[in-house]
């Protein structure tokens, strides 16, 4: 593979990873094992039946969770902590053979992309979950589905294309984020106001209930 597709695909692995892991795995894992690509040799281990199976399983697992308003985000909340390290570990596996150098800034670049997409990812569903009806975290799922197998695909096809939609799309996110942690903080502010209101109504009428009783 020449530079831009080592790029594509080291950056294409991190980015994928931080919205939906399983089916970035499973996606290189099938692309590696029909010969649609040669991955790697620190990748190819994606390859594996069992990792497939596994990174399958997962996907649909998270096919289901992503898409019921609440779970999604603890979902989401847990996987801070597997996403992130992941997509270092594959970006690291993407550039090859070349030296621990390169390895380790393609593994701190990878995390640090995976952390952006992931937080993107999480804080917009946090948002969409404000809205009482179900059908915009639908859509909202399986259209980060299909934005992680179009993305990998075009990180594998069409390595340059790739890599100025990535830039793109590092650009909306460094735009979007600020606002997206702008209206969590309100969400959250909101429901605290509401628990404590009620917490203060369930206080007050306790004495209420006491100086009934006493009389």
């Amino acid at each position: 593979m020449d530079i831009a597709q080592i790029l594509a695909l080291t950056m294409g692995v991190a980015w994928a990873s931080g919205i939906n892991l399983y089916a970035a795995i499973f996606m290189l894992g099938f692309m590696g094992t029909t010969g649609n690509i040669e991955l790697p040799p620190d990748l190819q281990i994606l390859s594996d039946p069992m990792v497939m199976l596994a990174a399958g399983f997962m996907y649909c697992v998270e096919f289901f969770a992503d898409k019921v308003p609440g779970v999604d985000t603890g979902w989401d909340g847990i996987h801070t902590f597997i996403r992130i390290p992941a997509g270092a570990i594959l970006a690291a596996g993407a550039v090859g053979d070349v030296g621990m150098g390169a390895q380790l800034a393609a593994a701190i670049a990878g995390g640090t992309l995976a952390t952006g997409s992931h937080l993107t990812k999480a804080g917009s569903r946090v948002m969409i979950n404000t809205s009482p009806e179900p059908f915009s975290n639908w859509f909202a799922s399986v259209g980060e589905d299909v934005v992680v197998i179009a993305g990998l695909w075009t990180a594998l096809t069409h390595p340059i294309l790739f890599l100025v939609l990535l830039g793109l799309f590092i650009l909306l996110m460094i735009w979007l984020l600020p606002r997206i942690w702008r209206g969590i903080k309100k969400v959250f502010g909101y429901l605290g106001r509401v628990l404590g209101s009620g917490n203060t109504a369930a206080g007050a009428d306790k004495p209420a209930a006491d100086t009934k009783s006493q009389e």
